[in-house]
């Protein structure tokens, strides 16, 4: 196998496993789509929906599901005013991070087993990961 195989079953697990020990505050579909409007900035809905493999009509009700509870807004988009941009609020990043932290809870009982030099490389490891996503070089 490859490295990169390697790398996606092993974090594929490990997302199950957070998945499955923790009780998100809502559905996980939009907890990941809360994620990516947030990682985003904003973001109209076809945009979202490509990012999200979805049809229009589908990604509009999850935005409206997710409008709904006060955790996104909509803003004419100044590009154009007939399309809308879809903003994170604060009760939204309130209600990410508490779906964040359960699922953090959920692996770090195992974590605290690791010997603190697995944990030392697991938080390099962390950093090494967040510049391949950012695709920025290492700083030396």
């Amino acid at each position: 196998m490859t490295l990169g195989v390697d790398l996606l079953a092993v974090v594929a697990r490990l997302n199950r496993l957070a998945n499955q020990r923790s009780r998100p505050p809502l559905p996980w579909a939009q907890a990941r789509l809360l994620s990516t409007i947030e990682d985003k900035g904003e973001a109209r809905i076809s945009e979202l929906a490509c990012l999200d493999h979805c049809s229009q009509p589908t990604m509009t009700t999850q935005v409206h599901r997710l409008e709904d509870a006060g955790l996104v807004t909509r803003a004419v988009d100044p590009d154009d005013a007939r399309a809308v941009r879809i903003r994170i609020t604060d009760q939204g990043r309130k209600t990410l991070a508490r779906v964040r932290a359960d699922r953090a809870a959920a692996i770090d009982p195992r974590l605290a087993r690791l010997t603190p030099e697995d944990r030392q490389v697991l938080t390099a490891a962390v950093d090494v990961l967040r510049r391949l996503i950012e695709d920025t070089p290492p700083d030396n």
